[in-house]
């Protein structure tokens, strides 16, 4: 029997670096993306064109979805023109492919705008004089979705489409809700304490949410590492698909 095959859009970003690199001695793993990815087979398309990215889908088990524009400070235009159609069509493509399993790269930006309501405002700013810090409501994946701007919208959406395609077609859906992950690994401002997730953390959740049990159809999960000061709760993840990361970034304090 061969190994699991993944297909990750968006393969050559960091996000989809990470992951590939993390994962290839344990999966299959292909990609999809504007440019060519040196490291593993690559149909160089534009996901939002449904049609010229469906062959990337044949014979997929799992699918990572990466594809869209990466800013969280992209205007509103970008992420309607690209982001939505990118991601509903990674729906689409697996529903027509016979995927089992999407798992979508969500946002903390889905939730951002508690970051201006305290405690959270404190934490994220570094002021932690003003926080018990022993004792204060996480922010966890049941409360009401306050996207922080245009980025955050579109993560929103496809936590949605996610649900609507899972619900009507039965297809597994888990939507990691991805912290701050950097090319350094590290914190690199007080926020970031709080909310990074580290390289090796992002791929466990990942494998996390691959070895997921298959009768599993939605989840949210946040992504974050075992950070001290972090504000989002991760007990469902722990719960649900295993996700227990080992870094914190107080290592870098």
């Amino acid at each position: 029997m061969g190994l699991r095959k993944v297909l990750i859009t968006g393969i050559s970003g960091l996000v989809g670096a990470v992951i590939r690199e993390g994962l290839k001695s344990e999966y299959e793993i292909t990609g999809v993306d504007l440019v060519s990815c040196e490291d593993a087979p690559t149909l160089v398309a534009d996901s939002i064109n449904l049609t010229d990215i469906l062959p990337a889908f044949e014979d997929v088990d799992t699918v990572v979805d990466l594809a869209s524009e990466p800013s969280n400070f992209a205007p509103w235009d970008v992420i309607h023109k690209n982001n939505l159609a990118c991601t509903y069509n990674a729906l689409e493509a697996s529903r027509l492919s016979g995927v089992g399993r999407v798992i979508f790269a969500s946002s903390n930006h889905a939730t951002g705008m508690y970051e201006e309501d305290k405690p959270y405002s404190e934490i994220v700013s570094g002021n932690y004089g003003e926080v018990d810090l022993e004792n204060f409501p996480f922010i966890t994946t049941d409360m009401p979705i306050r996207p922080d701007g245009p980025y955050g919208i579109g993560k929103a959406f496809g936590e949605a489409a996610g649900r609507f395609y899972s619900d009507r077609y039965g297809l597994s859906v888990l939507c990691m809700r991805i912290g701050t992950l950097n090319s350094e690994s590290k914190p690199e401002s007080p926020r970031q304490f709080a909310t990074l997730l580290t390289h090796g953390d992002l791929v466990q959740l990942v494998r996390c949410c691959i070895e997921a049990p298959a009768d599993l159809k939605y989840g949210i999960y946040y992504g974050v590492s075992n950070n001290k000061r972090r504000f989002w709760d991760i007990g469902n993840a722990r719960d649900e698909i295993g996700y227990i990361p080992v870094d914190n970034a107080e290592y870098w304090r």
